[in-house]
């Protein structure tokens, strides 16, 4: 199975997204993602079933472009007559303002010519069906009506019914050629605030992906080994590249510095406005900016594989999931257009023969059912809402690696800790040790030999303090989840560091942090310390505030894992445990009532995939990365309590959108139904309906979610 992505130009609300997702999905695609805010298509493709090409052609069948290298349109490229929405309501707006003079007291005499009003409207009726018309017919010609059937029927039905009262000389009464105009004017305005409004939902993450386009200072050497310095863009960079970045400038990739200090404002990618200090192999990641220094650098990542990148494809890949509230809005759009054409009809026959209504007042109101009707509002109501709070998380340096879990924090009653690295800093010190019969020297070059295979922080701190040049090779070596390392060397010894598990049946001492065995016999051991989070305090504490349950699981020993209880006021604690035994309470945990489970190391990961939520901090190990759904970037807790409250007031935006989206329709239709609006008005009321929802879905922007 391939991963396919592509960009798709043309997709101007959450019907034309529907229509591409039923269409692929009809195709027998999985994992389909269609995400209309940014314009982004995925799915898995087996080329054995499906071809790119056939795919390509389905889509722009139904209205719409591919733009993307990858998969070039497979139509010739045309620039058109209108770049946009605004475009075509400028032009009709003149036409349509010349068609309204009639309505008032002193208009010109002219203007009650048919003839006259048919040639001013025409204009607006070919612009309107070019877009509202092309696009309704290619979508009922795949069998997935969208809302521009809606907008095409009603506009040519106005248009339609004067022609035919101009050419049979009916009489002005029979004369509407306003509507029709006015109708196709108000939709583009409509449309175009609408999509004024949604892009700004994008505005975070449009910063992230134009910090991927930047100048870099590349280093290279002459002939004579002098060092030359030239710009290049940081696309045509390669792994290995050496560049030089300088006060004031971005950080044009992921690279490592070589030589120099620097002061580095990273706010744009993990929300910290703290400038941090950078030194001698210390990373830089892409888009930050230099405050202050100077530094020649080693680039480590490129393209696909920056920090940066990654970031956006998370996102991206979120704003394309559908949390559960959304698949009874999309269920109902699915049938929202042919529903709002029988109903359209219904008004018709009912006005006509039922009441009586005189034949041209019953066609009007038959026309404003169809252009009031707003499926748009319904599939707007959820990606709309997310595209904020997630533009809103990504700034402050979270990442949901999908939409479900947004929606998911309303329901956590419960948060899991881990301790090392989530609520201290993995910052360890090696403060005693004890190497027995054992040369200190060779207790520690053991003791290295073995750690610099683990990715634990205990392991960094030692191979930071007990380097040694010329460790031992092992002939075997291998890390057990929750309880430590086990090497073999080439005479056949066999080592074991780890917990006080692996000593429990040799000694009862179990207050130090790692025992070294030999053969079965312990051969010392040693104590760390470390410190604990400045903002772990704080954040515990606005979880009780929030009555939030707060447990602390740790594989560390009882008297540590108490302390560190004890100190932040958490009251329930689980140390000693396994992995196994950390998923085993996790699930128990979950049975009970929602839980999010934070943590950070190997040992944390089956817990993390267990949990309702599971969070990860940016500089955990990948394993608890790549199996958490929300990450926290910015290397600390103190938006954990954000995360939470964006979940939260994102999940009450969609809601008091779906309630909204539905209010509008039930309410909308049957006025129109009734005649107490003209097509004109309903046009107008159509299209600010959208700019409802997106006005309140921005106010996440600045809402207080604590």
């Amino acid at each position: 199975m391939e991963k396919v992505e592509w960009k798709v130009k043309g997709m101007t609300c959450t019907n034309c997204a529907l229509s591409i997702n039923q269409y692929l999905e009809k195709q027998g695609l999985s994992d389909v993602k269609v995400n209309f805010i940014g314009g982004e298509v995925s799915f898995d493709l087996d080329e054995k079933k499906k071809s790119k090409e056939n795919l390509a052609r389905g889509i722009e069948d139904l209205g719409y472009e591919i733009v993307n290298d990858q998969q070039p349109s497979n139509t010739k490229q045309k620039r058109p007559l209108f770049a946009n929405h605004l475009q075509r309501f400028l032009f009709c707006l003149p036409f349509t303002a010349v068609l309204m003079l009639h309505m008032f007291p002193g208009h010109p005499h002219f203007l009650m010519n048919p003839w006259i009003q048919l040639g001013i409207c025409l204009p607006v009726y070919i612009v309107g069906m070019g877009f509202f018309g092309i696009s309704a017919v290619k979508s009922l010609r795949r069998g997935i009506p969208n809302m521009n059937v809606l907008i095409a029927t009603g506009a040519t039905a106005a248009f339609v019914y004067s022609l035919i009262g101009t050419v049979g000389e009916l009489g002005l009464n029979y004369i509407f050629y306003e509507t029709a105009a006015t109708i196709i004017t108000l939709v583009f305005l409509g449309e175009w605030i609408e999509h004024k409004s949604v892009a700004t939902t994008q505005k975070e993450l449009n910063k992230l992906a134009r910090s991927q386009k930047i100048m870099a200072n590349m280093i290279a050497f002459d002939d004579e080994h002098k060092e030359l310095i030239f710009p290049v863009e940081n696309k045509d960079l390669h792994v290995g590249d050496l560049v030089l970045i300088k006060t004031g400038e971005e950080v044009p990739v992921d690279c490592k510095i070589l030589w120099g200090d620097a002061t580095v404002n990273e706010a744009l990618l993990t929300g910290e406005s703290k400038p941090v200090s950078k030194q001698k192999k210390d990373m830089l990641i892409g888009g930050s900016l230099l405050i202050d220094g100077t530094v020649k650098a080693q680039v480590t990542a490129i393209g696909k594989d920056t920090i940066l990148n990654n970031i956006l494809n998370l996102v991206k890949q979120a704003q394309g999931e559908k949390p559960p509230i959304q698949q009874l809005a999309d269920k109902i759009s699915a049938v929202f257009v042919p529903a709002v054409l029988v109903i359209s009809a219904l008004t018709f026959l009912l006005n006509y023969f039922a009441f009586n209504v005189a034949l041209t007042d019953s066609i009007m109101r038959s026309i404003a059912v169809l252009v009031i009707s707003c499926p748009c509002a319904m599939g707007l109501a959820t990606p709309a809402a997310i595209a904020v709070g997630l533009g809103r998380a990504t700034k402050n340096g979270i990442l949901f690696r999908n939409a479900k879990s947004l929606e998911l924090f309303k329901n956590i009653r419960t948060v899991v800790f881990d301790k090392t690295g989530t609520l201290t800093l993995g910052n360890f010190t090696i403060t005693n040790f004890d190497s027995g019969n054992l040369p200190k020297d060779e207790f520690k070059k053991i003791v290295f030999s073995l750690e610099k295979y683990s990715n634990h922080p205990i392991a960094r701190a030692i191979t930071t303090e007990w380097k040694v040049s010329n460790p031992l090779n092992w002939k075997k070596i291998t890390e057990i989840k929750g309880r430590g390392l086990e090497a073999e060397d080439s005479t056949g010894n066999v080592y074991e560091l780890g917990s006080y598990q692996i000593a429990a049946r040799l000694v009862k001492e179990d207050n130090h942090t790692a025992y070294l065995l030999k053969n079965n016999v312990l051969i010392g051991w040693f104590d760390m310390e470390d410190s604990i989070r400045e903002e772990a305090k704080e954040v515990i504490d606005y979880l009780h505030r929030k009555r939030i349950r707060t447990i602390l699981l740790s594989g560390d020993n009882v008297g540590r894992t108490t302390n560190i209880a004890n100190a932040l006021g958490i009251k329930e604690v689980f140390a000693n445990k396994s992995p196994e035994e950390k998923l085993e309470i996790v699930e128990q945990l979950n049975n009970e009532a929602p839980v999010a489970m934070v943590g950070d190391g190997i040992n944390d990961a089956p817990a993390l995939a267990k949990a309702t939520i599971g969070i990860s901090m940016s500089e955990a190990t990948q394993v608890a990365m790549q199996t958490a759904q929300v990450v926290l970037v910015n290397k600390g807790l103190k938006n954990l309590p954000l995360a939470l409250g964006l979940g939260k007031h994102t999940f009450i935006t969609i809601k008091e959108n779906l309630f909204w989206a539905f209010i509008y329709n039930i309410i909308a239709i049957p006025i129109a139904a009734f005649g107490l609006l003209q097509p004109g008005f309903a046009a107008l009321a159509m299209g600010f309906s959208d700019v409802v929802l997106a006005a309140n879905s921005i106010r996440l922007k600045c809402k207080s979610v604590n």
